[in-house]
């Protein structure tokens, strides 16, 4: 009985998803000599010259020279565009000094909607045959182009999905740094187990391009609904409109295409982001609906996982509480309020359950640790109660997508500058 209660625990919180797209993971790699052998050599159809860069950006001053800069070690200068979206503060001044052409949208229309004026404004789309979509908090690698340019080589792929590590040169706290940890171990499992099954040839069931350093062939963007209406984020539709409109398929290694991101220091801002961004999936879900098909059915059933382990998630605390508050007072009550109380701890084995709650975590902690070659922290140990705080966001923003839409327009997180000017010639390195 304890072994099958470690175990549904272990299960409700991690997934089938998890256990099938790891495995489609798993045959890629065992695959990658064979069929992916000359993946990385120079691109047969696309040269750095004919990407255009462009950066949607709001009240980003600290930060968007430091993303120019990056992009323009890309890229020629005149290929690096800034959209600045109503910004109060200097960002068009300081995106003009590092390089970029840059315009300022009055009034702000969200991030999607700069995204969607600036591809008009600047032709994008009849000067360039690829774009790289940046965030103004991103800073793809110096490789970013040269690795992720091959995967265009297949005709079929029109999305090359970004792969997303934080950024560490950048003044944090205690609890930055134990907060920008969790992400990155997010980024980590997800992106190795769940994206990279996902973009096998046979599955093409990738669910999001990131919009923080992705790249797409400028060909299919007017094809796209970028900017639908009642959306708090585009990423996740632009992905679902490729998939739908079936404009071709989206190509991700976690080896390729990787950039930095600025990461929250900031609790507020944390979860703030995460509101936002699972706020953004389910009013996708909502909106595009259920459809035949591997990704449709994907789709669903992560959907229908991440509700359920939500919910576990949401509960397992006070289920704890409860069931040791049970075992400690069958233990100094007597008489019938003991066998009630054992009774309770009986349905609610707290030692089973914390197990259950707690491999399942500490699994992925030790797999992120081993793929990133990192040493275990202390403070790992709480990113159990960060999994049930991201439950309750998440339970939270399937309830407001059910309610009133959003009108995309956004709040950029408190940024943090980076720590000296010369952390942008190593941002390859980590």
């Amino acid at each position: 009985m304890n072994t099958l209660v470690v175990l549904l625990i272990a299960a409700c919180t991690i997934g089938v998803s998890t256990l099938v797209w790891g495995t489609a993971a798993l045959c890629r790699l065992a695959a990658a000599g064979r069929d992916e052998r000359g993946l990385l050599s120079p691109s047969m159809y696309y040269r750095p010259e004919e990407v255009a860069v462009l950066i949607a950006a709001h009240d980003e001053q600290l930060v968007i020279a430091d993303a120019v800069r990056a992009a323009r070690a890309l890229v020629p200068a005149r290929n690096v565009f800034v959209v600045s979206d109503g910004s109060r503060d200097d960002t068009v001044g300081r995106a003009r000094e590092a390089g970029a052409t840059a315009w300022d949208l009055v009034p702000n229309r969200g991030k999607a909607g700069a995204i969607r004026a600036g591809l008009a404004h600047f032709r994008i789309a009849e000067r360039f045959p690829l774009l790289l979509l940046l965030d103004a908090d991103s800073r793809p690698r110096p490789d970013y182009l040269r690795t992720g340019l091959p995967l265009f080589t297949d005709d079929e792929v029109v999305a090359v999905a970004g792969r997303a590590t934080t950024a560490t040169d950048a003044m944090t706290g205690g609890m930055g740094r134990f907060l920008t940890s969790y992400r990155e171990r997010t980024y980590v499992f997800t992106q190795y187990v769940h994206k990279f099954g996902q973009a096998a040839r046979a599955a093409d069931a990738v669910a999001i391009v990131p919009g923080f350093a992705s790249m797409y062939r400028t060909d299919v963007l007017d094809r796209i609904d970028i900017d639908a209406p009642g959306l708090s984020i585009e990423d996740f539709n632009m992905t679902f409109e490729v998939h739908a409109k079936r404009l071709g398929r989206i190509a991700f290694r976690p080896d390729c295409a990787i950039a930095e991101t600025q990461d929250p220091a900031i609790f507020r801002d944390y979860s703030a982001q995460m509101r936002r961004w699972s706020l953004g999936f389910w009013q996708t879900v909502r909106r595009h609906g259920p459809r035949r098909g591997l990704f449709w059915s994907s789709v669903g059933v992560f959907a229908l996982e991440t509700v359920v382990s939500s919910l576990v998630l949401a509960a397992i605390l006070p289920v704890l509480l409860v069931g040791a508050v049970a075992a400690l007072a069958s233990i100094v009550l007597a008489g019938e309020a003991a066998a009630t109380a054992a009774a309770v701890a009986g349905s609610l084995p707290a030692i089973p359950l914390a197990i259950g709650f707690l491999a399942a975590d500490t699994a992925m902690t030790m797999f992120v640790c081993a793929v990133s070659r990192t040493r275990p922290r202390v403070w790992m140990l709480l990113y159990p109660l960060m999994r049930v705080w991201d439950a309750l966001l998440c339970l939270r923003a399937l309830l407001a997508a059910l309610g009133r839409p959003s009108d995309g327009r956004w709040r950029s997180p408190d940024r943090r500058a980076a720590l000296s000017p010369a952390s942008h010639s190593t941002a390859g390195g980590r």
